[in-house]
């Protein structure tokens, strides 16, 4: 899968892509990440790309002139990509969302500054916008970061094992179960019995209980419109959370 981000910062990049799994993929050929300068494509002498906005108020706007012509040089260089803006306003960014571009072959990341970028360019070169959360950052820059860690990890062939990434938080709409390593016994707290039994079909029951017990504690939100299995749902009855998570579901439906 290839990557082009576009910045005025090419620079924040180097030490995620130095690291971890992301080095990994990079080194086995999983993915391309190509970065590119929006100030290379700036004509004037001292390469501007920010303007003050029409209208008056505070802040610079991203000029359309340099962002559309390196938007125009990146997608004629190899195969069409989705053209991701990362901005405030843009749709929050989730595990479906993360899923859904996993399946693109190229992702084109156009990191937003400053007040935001012409809106021209919005409408006429992005083909959908992204955010993070309800919060303002200083530049798209780390959001293209998440985007790149969290697509990269779905790819068949990135992580060690091909469950890792299914069984993860949030990958089937639950927050992930408690997790444990040694020693068993740690400031005075000893392991669930069930985990040491070797009985797989027992702990995998445990930690479908534990996942929902930790998601109605934690985010209930999730569990509306979550649908469960029979067998799932006759498991929550028998532990004394069906109701509860019933309730949960209703009570954020409304």
């Amino acid at each position: 899968m290839q990557f082009d981000i576009l910045t005025i910062f090419p620079e924040l990049f180097a030490s995620p892509f130095e690291e971890g799994i992301l080095r990994r993929a990079i080194a086995g050929g999983h993915i391309r990440v190509n970065l590119h300068n929006i100030r290379d494509y700036a004509t004037d002498r001292h390469r501007m790309t920010d303007d003050r906005p029409f209208g008056g108020g505070e802040g610079m706007v991203m000029k359309p002139e340099p962002l559309t012509a390196a938007l125009e040089k990146v997608r004629c260089d190899g195969e069409p990509g989705r053209v991701i803006l990362l901005s405030p306003r843009g749709e929050p960014y989730r595990q479906r969302t993360a899923e859904r571009f996993a399946g693109q072959a190229r992702l084109i990341l156009v990191c937003g500054r400053y007040e935001g970028v012409d809106e021209r360019v919005a409408r006429c070169c992005i083909d959908e916008e992204v955010s993070l959360g309800d919060y303002i950052l200083t530049g798209g820059e780390l959001g293209a970061m998440v985007i790149i860690d969290s697509v990269t990890r779905l790819l068949p062939g990135v992580l060690g094992s091909e469950d890792s990434a299914k069984n993860d938080t949030f990958s089937r709409g639950l927050l992930k179960y408690p997790q444990y390593t040694r020693p068993r016994v740690f400031m005075g707290m000893d392991i669930p019995e069930v985990l040491l039994s070797g009985d797989h079909a027992a702990i995998e029951q445990y930690r479908f209980v534990e996942s929902v017990r930790e998601t109605l504690r934690r985010r209930p939100e999730l569990l509306c419109g979550k649908t469960f299995s029979a067998p799932e749902r006759k498991l929550l009855q028998q532990v004394g959370l069906l109701a509860e998570v019933t309730a949960a579901a209703e009570r954020h439906a409304q």
